[in-house]
C-alpha cells in the first residue's frame, strides 16, 4: 500500500509553497487508495513557534487535505535514542562531546533515480560529511529522525521540495546503515515569485489562513495549488478536487518551477463565487462576515435587499472581501468641483417619478453628459468607492430616499 507523509516543523506558520507539497502528497496518496500521515517535526526546540502546531492542522482541516494518522516526533524521543545506539554498536556513529554524529562514507557515490522528471541524481561520497544525529540536548536531528521514523512508519514515497536534494544522500547511508531500503524520492521543483526567485514573503507569499481571511475559497485555492507544477492530462483549468484525486499523477509533474501568480488565484477565484448558488454564497458570506458587526447588520436587516444584491454582487466579486466594499457605504470627501457634481446629481435624481434602473440610468447619462466627467466620480458620490456593483441596478434596490440621502450627505460632509 501507498503511504505518503508531511513532516512540517512548527517553527512558523507554512505559507502556501508548503501546504502545495501537503496536497501532492495528499493527491498521491487518494490516487492510489494509500494512507496520508503527518508527522510534526519538533525536534528542534529553540525555533519553535507557538500557535504554528494548530495553525497547521487548521490550515489542512479547512481545506479538508484530512489525513489517515498523524504522529509527533517530541514524543518519540526514546526511539531515537534507540536507534542512535544501534550505530554507535556497529562504530558507524561516534561520540562528538555531548552529541552524536553519523559517518559518512568517503569513497564511491550515492544515487538515486528521482520520480520527478525521472532524474538520475548522484553525489560523490567524498563531498559529504559526517553529520550530527543526536544533539546534545538529546534531541534527534531533522536528518536522523526523519529517516527513522519514514522506516518505522512504512513511508513508501517521500514526496516533498528539492530544497531537500542536497539532504538525500545523507538520508541513503543512513538507511543503508541500518540495512533498510529506502522509499522512492520525489522531488518538486520550488515555487518563484514574479521575479522568479523563491517565493517568499517579501512577494507576499502568504499562509492558507492569510488568504482564507483575504476571502479567497477553499476551492479555489485547491485548484490553484494543484496546478502548480502539475498540469491536467486534459489541459484543464477549472478542477475540482475529485477530479484532481482521479487524474494526479507523478509523470504530470514538470521540472521547471512554478511561478506563483497572485492575479491567476484572484481570477479564479471570482470563477468559483459565480459558480456558487445564491443560497451557498450567502452562507458563506455569513460566516466569514460573522465577526464583523457592520456587515452582519447588513446582511441581517437587509434580507430581501441580500437577495436581489448577491445575483449582482456575484458579477463583480473575485474575493469574499470585496462584497464589503460593494455594499457597504463610506461617506467621501468630496472636492469643490465634485460637491457640485452631487448637487447637479441630487437635483436630477430628486425629479425622478418611477425609480427603476431605466430612469436611473437616464439620469446617470443627463449628469455625466452635462458636467462632461466619467462614472467613477459617480461611483465616489454615492458609495464612497470608485466602482462597485452596476449603479442603475444596486440603487433601485436601495431606493430612491436611501439614495438621495447618502447624495445630501457626501455633499454636507
Amino acid at each position: 500500500m501507498v503511504r505518503v507523509r508531511i513532516a512540517p516543523s512548527p517553527t512558523g506558520i507554512p505559507h502556501i509553497g508548503n501546504t502545495r507539497t501537503a496536497y501532492f502528497n495528499y493527491l498521491f496518496a487518494k490516487h492510489n487508495k494509500g494512507k496520508f500521515i503527518v508527522r510534526i517535526e519538533d525536534t528542534d526546540r529553540a525555533r519553535l513557534v507557538i500557535g504554528a502546531e494548530k495553525a497547521i492542522y487548521e490550515i489542512l482541516q479547512w481545506l479538508g487535505i484530512i489525513w489517515d494518522e498523524k504522529y509527533k516526533q517530541s514524543e518519540r524521543v526514546e526511539i531515537y535514542k534507540k536507534h542512535a545506539e544501534q550505530l554507535l554498536e556497529k562504530d558507524l556513529a561516534y561520540k562528538d562531546g555531548e552529541a552524536i554524529r553519523f559517518k559518512m562514507p568517503k569513497v564511491g557515490e550515492t544515487a538515486w533515480d528521482d520520480l520527478i522528471g525521472k532524474k538520475h541524481i548522484s553525489f560523490k561520497n567524498e563531498t559529504q560529511e559526517d553529520f550530527v544525529i543526536l544533539k546534545s540536548d538529546g534531541f534527534p536531528t531533522y536528518n536522523f529522525a526523519n529517516v527513522i521514523d519514514d522506516h518505522l512508519m512504512e513511508i513508501t514515497d517521500v514526496i516533498r521540495g528539492e530544497e531537500f536534494i542536497s539532504s538525500t544522500p545523507k538520508h541513503i547511508q543512513l538507511y543503508k546503515a541500518f540495512g533498510w531500503v529506502h522509499p522512492n524520492f520525489a522531488h518538486l521543483p520550488i515555487i518563484l515569485g514574479p521575479d522568479k526567485t523563491k517565493l517568499s514573503k517579501r512577494h507576499g507569499a502568504k499562509s492558507v489562513l492569510d488568504l482564507r481571511n483575504d476571502g479567497y475559497l477553499k476551492e479555489a485555492l485547491l485548484n490553484f495549488m494543484g496546478l502548480l507544477g502539475w498540469s491536467h492530462p486534459k489541459e484543464k483549468e477549472l478542477i475540482s478536487l475529485s477530479e484532481f484525486i482521479d487524474a494526479f499523477d507523478l509523470k504530470d509533474v514538470g521540472t521547471v518551477a512554478p511561478v506563483f501568480d497572485l492575479q491567476k488565484l484572484t481570477w479564479m477565484n471570482g470563477e468559483y463565487i459565480r459558480m456558487m448558488d445564491d443560497k451557498t454564497l450567502k452562507t458563506i458570506l455569513t460566516d466569514f462576515y460573522k465577526d464583523d458587526k457592520e456587515m452582519m447588520s447588513f446582511i441581517k436587516d437587509n434580507a430581501k435587499a441580500m437577495d436581489l444584491i448577491l445575483g449582482l454582487a456575484k458579477t463583480r466579486m473575485k474575493t469574499l472581501r470585496e462584497f464589503e466594499n460593494l455594499v457597504v457605504y463610506k461617506a467621501p470627501e468630496l472636492s469643490t468641483d465634485e460637491k457640485n457634481i452631487a448637487k447637479s446629481l441630487l437635483e436630477n435624481f430628486s425629479a425622478i417619478k418611477n425609480w427603476n434602473k431605466a430612469t436611473i440610468l437616464a439620469g446617470m447619462k443627463e449628469v455625466l453628459k452635462e458636467n462632461k466627467i466619467k462614472g467613477n466620480i459617480l461611483y465616489k458620490i454615492i458609495t464612497g468607492f470608485e466602482t462597485g456593483l452596476p449603479l442603475p441596478e444596486s440603487l433601485e434596490i436601495l431606493g430612491k430616499q436611501k439614495t438621495l440621502g447618502r447624495i445630501k450627505s457626501a455633499i454636507n460632509l
